[in-house]
């Protein structure tokens, strides 16, 4: 415990002792760790969040080393929610860091028990899957907070904070809402979003790396290979876009100092 008190003495100096208790008895859990879910993870942990679950199904791949925070060369190939962990645990030895190696969609939904958790961070890119989550968890009693796209955006001053309903400019909102509308199911409350009005196009034309440390089931060249890489979105999504650290760690920390935020104003 002296080291966690060490190691979070200016968060306390600035919050307080009441505050740094209710972050330490927070649950939360992030859906997706990739370029916006990591640095989320990281935010929450180095503020006093001890009590994290994170959800993410794929390995570690080459791709991911230019926005991912626990993407390097030495981590190509693990599992990503077990390469997080590692190093929260170095930044707080003392958090309680749950891992799940696995996605959330229709068939395990009902396996996360939503209504466990205190605050509930969407960081899933996969369409039918948020709005699935979205759905689940705003009917809960847990706080919820989303990001929408972080693709294809260079400006961090355009990165914004707002009410899902009221979010202008993104596609990934645009989709959502009108498959919301489409199939007449609803979020059960109103909840903010990190989004960008911005929206570049790629200029390059490789989605993968082209080299043996891709992680895509497509470049699997043999049954060894299939069951290593385990799942890996690049190799279903119809475009790859591009993506920058700035951009998604920005989204990330936000949707993190959301979470702290209401924590902190939250009287016991």
């Amino acid at each position: 415990m002296g080291i966690e008190k060490a190691v979070l003495n200016r968060a306390r100096l600035l919050l307080g002792d009441d505050a740094m208790e209710r972050l330490s008895d927070a649950k939360v859990i992030i859906f997706g760790v990739g370029g916006v879910g990591s640095w989320c993870a990281e935010s929450l942990v180095r503020s006093g969040v001890s009590q994290l679950t994170i959800v993410d199904s794929d390995r570690v791949c080459i791709t991911n080393i230019n926005r991912q925070l626990m993407a390097t060369v030495a981590t190509v190939g693990q599992v990503k929610v077990d390469a997080l962990k590692e190093h929260l645990l170095l930044i707080n030895p003392s958090a309680q860091i749950e891992t799940h190696q696995q996605i959330f969609c229709a068939e395990t939904a009902d396996d996360f028990k939503l209504e466990q958790y205190d605050y509930v961070v969407d960081c899933i890119d996969s369409l039918k899957d948020k709005a699935l989550l979205i759905e689940m968890a705003t009917r809960t009693r847990c706080r919820f907070y989303s990001s929408m796209g972080a693709a294809l955006k260079l400006d961090p001053t355009r990165v914004k904070v707002g009410e899902f309903w009221t979010v202008k400019g993104c596609p990934l909102a645009r989709a959502l809402r009108n498959r919301f509308k489409r199939s007449k199911r609803f979020p059960s409350k109103k909840f903010l979003c990190v989004y960008s009005d911005e929206l570049l196009e790629n200029k390059g034309c490789e989605g993968t790396c082209g080299t043996e440390h891709c992680m895509c089931p497509k470049a699997a060249s043999g049954p060894g290979d299939a069951a290593l890489l385990n799942h890996e979105w690049c190799s279903s999504k119809a475009q790859i876009n591009g993506s920058l650290m700035h951009i998604t760690s920005m989204f990330g920390v936000i949707l993190g100092g959301l979470v702290i935020e209401d924590i902190v104003k939250t009287e016991a």
